[in-house]
């Protein structure tokens, strides 16, 4: 009785020690986002059918994109809108943590929404959902902070290479292609930022209105993670 005892008792602590039955941990939705974080701001791009150059032509388009943070006690995420896209009016990018993956919920031309799920490999996005019997998806490639393109793919039942059906080039509005930003960190989010605000007497950056609300409604807070982070990159 004693042994089993003994033996229960050192399985137990196996178990403790080596985190058995413990939740994994993981990343904060902000934390998790903040690769796509070249994306906020305002963007022009020009969209191009596959096909002949007579199609590429009658058919291309020109589209503005918004991206900005929106946050929410703890959660965190992106939201995107439309101008004269000929596909969607508006999205909100988001970080699943129970499947370590992200999802792209978009709203039609014809207001039904539309969810792309996928991951991140290096600086490609690779989202798709299953249509019927086909499988969608759309494919960011991040070329540089100020230039990205995305593309709608369709792969037929039965096979396995998607069939591209058009892609949208982009460039960010009011900043010179494949230039370094020399800008400041977002006090909120950690990427690229503009907008100034202040706190107690100092100037702190921001990248978007989403931050800058978020900023304003806890000053104390993000300074104080701001500062840590510094002190941390100096180490």
């Amino acid at each position: 009785m004693v042994s089993r005892i003994l033996f229960t008792c050192v399985v137990l602590g196996l178990a403790v020690t080596l985190g058995i039955g413990q939740p994994a941990a993981t990343k904060s939705p902000r934390e998790a986002l903040q690769p796509f974080g070249d994306l906020i701001g305002a963007w022009n791009g020009t969209g191009t059918p596959t096909g002949s150059r007579d199609d590429v032509q009658r058919n291309f388009w020109t589209e503005k994109m918004d991206w900005g943070w929106q946050f929410k006690g703890k959660d965190a995420w992106l939201q995107v809108k439309f101008e004269k896209s000929k596909h969607f009016l508006d999205g909100e990018l988001r970080y699943v943590p129970d499947k370590d993956h992200y999802a792209l919920t978009l709203t039609t031309l014809k207001k039904e929404k539309i969810t792309y799920v996928g991951a991140l490999d290096k600086r490609k996005l690779t989202l798709q959902r299953q249509a019927g019997k086909e499988s969608e998806r759309l494919i960011f490639t991040f070329l540089h902070s100020n230039r990205f393109l995305y593309s709608y793919a369709v792969v037929p039942q039965g096979r396995v290479l998607p069939a591209i059906k058009w892609t949208v080039g982009a460039t960010k509005e009011g900043e010179p292609f494949a230039v370094g930003t020399g800008k400041p960190e977002c006090v909120v989010s950690g990427v690229t930022a503009s907008t100034a605000v202040s706190y107690m007497g100092k100037t702190y950056y921001v990248c978007c209105s989403g931050c800058r609300d978020e900023f304003n409604a806890s000053p104390a807070k993000y300074v104080a993670e701001y500062e840590a982070n510094l002190k941390k990159k100096k180490k």
